[in-house]
């Protein structure tokens, strides 16, 4: 690890300001297990570490009927899975929060990190490779070993994106707030991540100098009902195999609107237009549930190594569905 400037600023606006326009420039410090990661393996070397934990105001859950819910950027995981309300009333994301690694990690392990990790593709994350998505002139995954890479929206680059709170996130409707040292703009959270085709560089709209201050989520009506399941290869500390975020608003047994978010399958949290498509408007089946299953990899596109992730998909949206109308655990 290379020897850097460390910075401590007690405000947004200083902290910005000690962002510079290259990425290369300065990073930001809050939980750290993504960053101090990426460092100890020689993927980064930042000439500055801003470190925002001393921030007081990015630090909060708030909830209000009119405003809905505010999570400032420092709001730990475990702050957020067992925070009551979000337990009841924006349940795909305290079961999301949950799902992440360890107890130990969830504890430090910040919101604003978990949505703007970096890929964990092996070879991303090996010093020695020089992969498309680090300047290289090739993905390896493409003719290599591609097993946990994406099956839709892949290319030229074959990441998935490894947050399991930002497909909760979207399917709740949420939006980011994001501060510069030009100002605030705020962005719905399914259009701040960007794929590989549209951004190299990075997997989010974001820019070098920008932060995550707040992420909002509106209030559901009462007759909505949300889940996340994931399916991982080990029981213990794992990321995503393949995750489904739903988020169904019934009137009786119908549905009368959804949004489907698939994890680990796609560079970015995958909506799938496709599966929703399916339930708009009626009861929700076993028989169904099958088919919007069978919808959201419609268009997948498999690597030689990972088409199995596509029956696996199919289940686990199939699964999520019946868990979020009622009619499944």
């Amino acid at each position: 690890m290379r020897a850097f400037e460390y910075v401590k600023p007690t405000s947004v606006a200083e902290a910005v300001k000690e962002l510079g326009r290259n990425w290369t420039d300065a990073k930001i410090l809050a939980g750290g297990g993504d960053l101090l990661g990426e460092m100890k393996e020689g993927i980064i070397a930042p000439q500055k570490i801003v470190n925002i934990k001393g921030i007081a105001d990015l630090r909060y859950i708030r909830f209000s009927e009119k405003e809905g819910l505010r999570l400032g950027a420092l709001a730990t995981l475990a702050e957020i899975e067992t925070h009551p309300i979000i337990r009841q009333r924006f349940t795909a994301l305290a079961e999301a929060a949950h799902s992440v690694a360890t107890p130990q990690i969830r504890n430090v392990g910040t919101i604003g990190g978990n949505l703007c990790q970096r890929p964990r593709c092996w070879y991303y994350r090996d010093e020695h490779t020089l992969c498309l998505k680090k300047g290289g002139p090739i993905c390896f995954a493409y003719n290599g070993e591609n097993k946990y890479h994406a099956i839709l929206g892949g290319g030229p680059c074959y990441i998935v994106h490894p947050s399991d709170c930002a497909p909760a996130l979207i399917a709740l409707n949420a939006s980011v707030n994001i501060v510069s040292p030009k100002g605030k703009r705020t962005v719905a959270l399914d259009e701040f991540f960007v794929l590989p085709s549209r951004r190299m560089d990075h997997e989010t709209i974001i820019e070098p100098d920008e932060i995550v201050t707040e992420i909002t989520v509106p209030t559901p009506s009462p007759n909505t009902r949300s889940t996340y399941l994931k399916f991982k290869e080990r029981d213990s500390h794992d990321f995503a195999v393949v995750g489904a975020a739903v988020a169904l608003r019934m009137k009786g047994n119908i549905c009368e609107d959804v949004r489907i978010v698939l994890s680990g399958v796609a560079p970015i949290p995958w909506r799938s237009l496709e599966g929703e498509a399916v339930l708009k408007g009626k009861k929700i089946t076993p028989e169904l549930a099958e088919q919007a299953g069978k919808a959201s990899v419609s268009k997948a596109q498999p690597l030689s190594q990972n088409s199995y992730k596509i029956p696996l998909t199919q289940a686990i949206v199939k699964r999520a569905i019946l868990k979020a109308a009622g009619l499944g655990n």
